[in-house]
């Protein structure tokens, strides 16, 4: 026989999960730059969301917990890769294809910002988050997110913007 309360649980991770997948598959991709790589990441920050999902369920913005864990987890697979060695580039995917409703030109130009610019720019933007909850997430001030989300933006719209003649 099944608890109630385990079972609000459930429906709330599942509410949850239908709600955020997508946007934070779109930020860890902003980030990595990788779609097999995001799903796996995001994927494994989700089993880990459910299974700290009390805890989780109170953080202020759990679709942040989510995107940082799957960074987080980026830096583990990264230094863990580093030390293996790539065969012909089997394994780069490119951006462009399959991008999760994202323009391509856009990821790549997030992609190619210095890492703490595209963190500010996932979650600020692409997760909708206030300026304080992002410092509070990455451990900055709230005038660093500010500075980083400038930076990243003119980068940005110099790289997107087409030159007129």
């Amino acid at each position: 026989m099944r608890k109630p309360g385990v079972e609000r649980e459930r429906a709330d991770f599942a509410d949850f999960y239908q709600r955020s997948r997508d946007n934070c598959l779109r930020a860890v991709l902003g980030g990595t730059g990788d779609r097999a790589l995001a799903e796996d990441l995001v994927a494994e920050a989700f089993a880990r969301a459910w299974s700290s999902w009390p805890k989780v369920s109170r953080h202020p913005a759990p679709a942040a917990w989510v995107v940082r864990t799957a960074l987080n987890l980026r830096v583990s697979w990264w230094r863990r890769r580093r030390r293996e060695v790539a065969l012909d580039n089997h394994d780069q995917e490119r951006l462009d294809r399959d991008n999760v409703g994202t323009d391509g030109a856009l990821l790549n130009a997030v992609h190619r910002l210095p890492r703490r610019q595209r963190e500010v720019v996932v979650l600020r933007i692409w997760l909708d988050l206030d300026t304080q909850s992002v410092a509070d997430e990455l451990g900055i001030s709230a005038s660093t997110v500010a500075v980083h989300l400038s930076r990243a933006i003119a980068t940005l719209r110099a790289h997107l913007t087409p030159v007129a003649s």
